[in-house]
C-alpha cells in the first residue's frame, strides 16, 4: 500500500473572533483532506517542535501572529533553514510580511486605498474628516483606529500606516486557491462586516481581484482579495491576505464548498509534486 503523504495542518481552534468561529472551518476542511492526506491538527506553538515529522505544513485558521511574533519568526526561520515545504509558502509579498505593501502598492498605482507612513507624505491622501491608523505588524483590525487631522502628529511614525476614511458601500472578498478564483463574498451592510453573503462577481471584478493576486506571485496556496465598492463604484483594495485567511465556508452552497475542498487537494498534491523539500 503506497505512503499517503502527511500534512501538518497548524489552527488556533480556541481562537475568538468576533462573529466566527474558526475551528468550525478547520474541523470540516481537515477532516475533508484525510481522504487524500494523514492529517494531524496542532496549534500554532507547537508546528517547530513537529514539523520535521511531516510531508508538508499547512497554516490555516492559527491566528494573529502579533500574539505569538518571536515564536512565528523562530518558526519562519527553521522552516526555510530546514527545507520545509509550508503551505502558504513563505515568500508572500502581501500580509504575510506585515502591511508594508499598502504602501509599495500605493506607489505604483494600484486601486488601493491611498496609504501613507509619514506626516510629511499626507498631501498625498485626499481630505478627509477623519483618517485610519493601524499598525504595520496589524491583523484582524488589532490597533485600528480614527482619528482627526490635529490627532495625526502624535500618532504617526515608522510602524503606524494613515489612510483617509472611505464612506463605501459594502466590502467585498474574492477567495483563490494558487492563481484560480474560487468564489466571493460580500457584507451588505458597512456596520456588519462579518455577515457576508455570497456574491456574484462581473468580469471587471475580477480583472481587479485577478492584478493582485498577479502581483503577489505564489505559486500555491489560498488568497483572499478584500476590496471595498466605493460610493463612486469602483473598487479599492483594502488588504490581500496571503498567510492564513479565514475562508467563511460555512456560509457557501454546499456544491461550492465542495468545489473547494476538490480543488485545495488537487493544490496540494501539486504543491507536493513540484517543491522539492531540501
Amino acid at each position: 500500500m503506497p505512503t499517503r503523504p502527511r500534512l501538518l495542518y497548524v489552527t488556533d481552534l480556541a481562537y475568538q473572533a468576533q462573529g466566527r468561529r474558526y475551528c468550525d472551518e478547520d474541523i470540516f476542511l481537515s477532516s475533508q483532506l484525510r481522504a487524500d492526506f494523514d492529517i494531524a491538527l496542532c496549534h500554532p506553538l507547537d508546528a517547530v517542535a513537529l514539523m520535521d515529522r511531516f510531508d508538508a505544513v499547512v497554516v490555516r485558521n492559527s491566528g494573529p501572529v502579533l500574539h505569538y511574533q518571536a515564536e512565528y519568526d523562530i518558526f519562519r526561520d527553521q522552516a526555510v533553514a530546514q527545507g520545509t515545504r509550508v503551505y502558504n509558502p513563505l515568500t508572500g509579498r502581501a500580509d504575510m510580511a506585515g502591511k508594508r505593501y499598502l504602501l509599495d502598492l500605493t506607489e505604483a498605482g494600484y486601486p488601493v486605498i491611498p496609504t501613507i507612513d509619514r506626516l510629511q507624505d499626507l498631501d498625498r491622501l485626499p481630505e478627509t474628516d477623519q483618517y485610519v491608523v493601524k499598525p504595520k505588524a496589524g491583523a484582524d483590525s488589532i490597533g485600528l483606529g480614527f482619528v482627526s487631522r490635529d490627532r495625526l502628529e502624535g500618532l504617526v511614525h515608522g510602524d503606524i500606516l494613515v489612510q483617509p476614511r472611505i464612506e463605501f458601500r459594502y466590502e467585498v472578498s474574492f477567495y483563490y486557491i494558487d492563481d484560480a478564483f474560487q468564489y466571493a463574498l460580500h457584507a451588505p451592510d458597512p456596520a456588519r462586516r462579518w455577515e457576508l453573503e455570497p456574491y456574484d462577481p462581473t468580469e471587471a471584478d475580477l480583472v481587479f481581484a485577478r492584478r493582485f493576486i498577479d502581483w503577489n506571485t505564489l505559486d500555491h496556496g489560498i488568497q483572499r482579495v478584500d476590496a471595498c465598492r466605493t460610493r463612486e463604484g469602483g473598487l479599492l483594495l483594502v488588504e490581500l491576505e496571503d498567510l492564513n485567511p479565514y475562508l467563511s465556508l460555512g456560509l457557501l452552497p454546499d456544491r461550492s464548498r465542495d468545489s473547494f475542498v476538490t480543488n485545495m487537494t488537487a493544490s496540494l498534491h501539486r504543491f507536493l509534486d513540484t517543491v522539492p523539500r531540501t
